[in-house]
């Protein structure tokens, strides 16, 4: 298999799209679960397809530009999971290919072909967490595509306009999810080993890396939600992404990586033992070590709990890859053919253990569906389609209800809900919530009791749901 792979024809191509769409498709045809990640991503689009700007009148700490794909999204659709979907795999199936074209083109490696996107896309199968739209996937596409303006194209070193683009690529990508803004400095160690004159090339870099940064704020300051972007973007992001609030427990998600982690250790120990013949090649491979502890540092931020955090090791384990299945010397080159057969099956195994009865409990890996937001059955009793306000951790009411205006993200909430000792507190709730009353208030921290005192005017007028428990409705 892996011979047929070392060609660049158009038969290798269809036949690797054919291969992840056999891998991938039967569960997406028998259904994965609507993820957290999904859940916020669709409470926003609806705000942001209503006219609605981030920050001011959505109070939730997902990046902008993720905030506003999702609402292009909902405009096209009402709730789209199933184009959600579709852009994942999408978006997949251009970064995998991407790359390996831009490791063709650039001659990295002795052996052209589709052999790293086929690492790229059977490693991105091992986990329905990659089945799924979420900030980090729309993110590191702008990475990917930013590679291959890091590269000099002549002797001469970089075109100029390459590298502001580059660190515009980056830019975007950290306001889809901000910690990708640490592959800044894969751009500038990109800069010292290839540019000639490397501060202003790096300053280009940086210059370019601002540019959507500055415009982005200026658009904020005229709507003014200048200072919410500050604190719910920039300050928060960088403390503990609210992507990673999102994500898989630690007992899924980092077995997951350590998967991953122990192919890419192999090959990093194949490409340790492997002489490079070009100097382009030896600093290409710098690169790709420096693009590892990059993204190791982003994992760390996100603590690896992160939806699609595996993607961050998906291109140095296709580089590094290469090393792995090169034909081996004398009788055993049959054995990186064996591996790579044992690597789809573990894939295999892994992706569909939820269909094998008792499969989840002998690997000591639980499914991924079974940390998905259900349903409620109380819930049932309230109308669907009408505004909801939960005063609590518990978004599960979500799934058949809008979000109340701007409320959308609990920890954020509680900077008003948490101080109603406050006069500022009690302020700004009542002059947000009081020109339109969400329908249903969730009171799971009961609260109502005490915004029924403070604020007569907003909270008075809701009386209880029969057999649902905290549930209240608006009724005037």
């Amino acid at each position: 298999m892996l011979r047929f792979f070392k060609s660049s024809l158009p038969a290798q191509l269809l036949l690797l799209l054919v291969l992840v769409l056999a891998l991938r498709l039967p569960l997406l045809w028998l259904g994965v679960p609507l993820s957290a990640a999904e859940l916020r991503l669709l409470l926003l689009g609806e705000g942001v397809a209503g006219g609605a700007w981030p920050y001011r009148d959505l109070y939730d700490g997902t990046a902008p530009l993720a905030a506003a794909a999702a609402g292009v999204l909902e405009l096209a659709w009402n709730r789209p999971v199933l184009l959600y979907r579709a852009a994942a795999l999408s978006l997949l199936l251009v970064q995998a290919l991407r790359f390996n074209t831009v490791l063709n083109r650039a001659d990295v490696h002795p052996e052209r072909g589709y052999l790293a996107g086929l690492t790229y896309l059977a490693a991105a199968s091992l986990t329905t967490d990659l089945d799924t739209l979420s900030p980090l996937l729309l993110g590191h596409t702008f990475i990917i595509f930013a590679l291959s303006a890091l590269l000099p194209t002549s002797r001469e070193g970089y075109d100029n306009r390459r590298l502001f683009r580059a660190g515009f690529l980056v830019g975007l990508a950290a306001l889809c999810y901000l910690p990708l803004a640490f592959f800044v400095g894969l751009g500038l160690f990109a800069v010292l080993i290839f540019a000639a004159n490397s501060f202003r090339s790096a300053l280009l870099l940086v210059c370019g890396f601002l540019s959507p940064y500055a415009l982005v704020a200026t658009v904020f300051l005229y709507v003014g939600a200048l200072p919410n972007f500050a604190s719910m973007h920039l300050e928060r992001g960088l403390s503990l992404p609210v992507a990673a609030t999102d994500g898989l427990p630690p007992a899924v998600a980092w077995p997951l990586l350590a998967g991953g982690g122990g192919l890419l250790a192999l090959g990093l120990l194949r490409a340790g033992s492997t002489a490079l013949g070009l100097v382009f090649q030896s600093k290409f491979r710098q690169l790709m070590l420096v693009w590892l502890l990059v993204a190791v540092a982003v994992l760390a931020v996100g603590r690896g709990l992160a939806p699609g955090s595996l993607l961050l090791l998906l291109p140095p384990l296709s580089y590094f890859g290469l090393y792995l299945w090169q034909q081996l010397p004398g009788r055993a080159g049959w054995l990186p053919e064996l591996l790579f057969v044992v690597l789809l099956g573990l894939v295999v195994v892994l992706r569909y253990r939820d269909l094998v009865p008792g499969l989840p409990r002998l690997l000591r890996l639980p499914p991924e569906s079974a940390f998905a937001p259900q349903p409620n059955p109380a819930y049932r009793r309230l109308v669907a389609g009408r505004p909801l306000l939960v005063l609590g951790p518990d978004r599960r009411a979500y799934l058949a209800h809008p979000a109340a205006r701007p409320y959308l993200d609990w920890p954020l909430a509680e900077a008003d809900f948490g101080h109603l000792n406050e006069y500022v507190a009690v302020v700004r709730i009542g002059r947000t919530l009081g020109p339109q009353p969400p329908a249903y208030v969730l009171d799971q921290n009961h609260l109502l009791p005490r915004l029924r005192h403070l604020l007569p005017q907003v909270f008075g007028h809701y009386e209880p749901v029969p057999g649902v428990p905290d549930a209240y409705e608006l009724r005037k």
